[in-house]
């Protein structure tokens, strides 16, 4: 068996283009153009190239991109003033904080300072509330683009066997949900569950997103299932150099697997493109107008 690949830089293509098209329309119908602002502290060259990317696919499909770059010893004080600016400006529907922040400021203190509907990263509390008992919230992006894509390759997933290898509150516990509310049987494992290759070995559906390279072989993959490979781990080649891979080895994955995602190439691109689907829903939500099925959970 060769696993079918699972594009997801194709697939977010087509996610930005459906974005794309409900902008025009707002912007031409309602004369309303959705904002997404994203703020950075520091120079941490890993999220300077990300926020560079976010602004950019932003601006082509037809957004507005407040981007606000502090200095690395910014105050807390100062930058949640500066978020209580954006959460009272009409003009700005999403709000980013890139992470990680410096040491010396409170990540929760800072992301449940942002407005629960100006929240595109769906981080803050009562958005992770709502989602935990099923209710209309902002879906952390990483996640949401992971469904879209397993909807997509299996139309439902309602009684599917899913295993969510990690607990973080960014992926594994925002997607064990999004696949009970699909109505999955969904188990949580990590690096210290026990039998882990047996807990893997029995679902249909596998997301790893443990944040080890290549620790999932193939061997421990169910025959057919699908699997979901979020992380991004950047190893040594022997030859010298180095190389992405994810949390699954690939190579034996993909000889057993259904379905599978690469790395680069499936997850990642997804992320950036359900963040302005998440802007164009908080958008559509903050002036009382529908939402596109194909957009949201």
């Amino acid at each position: 068996m060769t696993a079918q690949v699972i594009d997801g830089k194709a697939f977010a293509v087509t996610l930005r283009g459906k974005v794309a098209t409900q902008v025009a329309a707002l912007t031409a119908n309602h004369a309303i153009t959705p904002g997404l602002a994203v703020v950075l502290v520091g120079e941490d060259p890993a999220s300077q190239v990300y926020v560079r990317s976010k602004g950019k696919q932003t601006v082509e499909v037809g957004m507005n991109s407040f981007e606000h770059k502090l200095e690395i010893d910014t105050s807390e004080a100062d930058l949640l003033d500066l978020i209580a600016t954006l959460n009272s400006d009409p003009a700005v529907h999403g709000i980013l904080v890139q992470l990680p922040l410096p040491k010396h400021l409170d990540e929760d203190l800072v992301i449940n300072s942002i407005d629960p509907a100006k929240d595109v990263d769906g981080f803050h509390i009562s958005n992770v509330g709502l989602l935990g008992t099923g209710q209309k919230s902002m879906v952390p992006c990483t996640p949401l683009g992971c469904l879209m894509m397993l909807r997509d390759h299996h139309g439902s997933l309602s009684g599917l066997d899913a295993v969510v290898i990690g607990r973080s509150n960014i992926v594994g516990k925002p997607m064990a949900q999004l696949l009970l509310g699909d109505s999955c049987s969904v188990t949580i494992a990590h690096s210290r569950t026990k039998n882990l290759p047996e807990v893997v070995g029995r679902a249909d559906i596998v997301v790893a997103a443990v944040g080890r390279a290549e620790m999932v072989p193939g061997d421990w993959i169910k025959p057919g299932a699908t699997v979901i490979d979020v992380g991004i781990n950047r190893i040594e080649k022997p030859e010298g150099g180095t190389r992405l891979v994810g949390d699954v080895d690939y190579a034996s994955a993909a000889a057993v697997a259904g379905a599978i995602t690469p790395v680069p190439g499936g997850v990642g691109p997804m992320t950036i493109a359900c963040l302005l689907a998440n802007t164009l829903t908080a958008c559509l939500r903050a002036n009382g107008l529908p939402e596109p099925d194909s957009l949201t959970v």
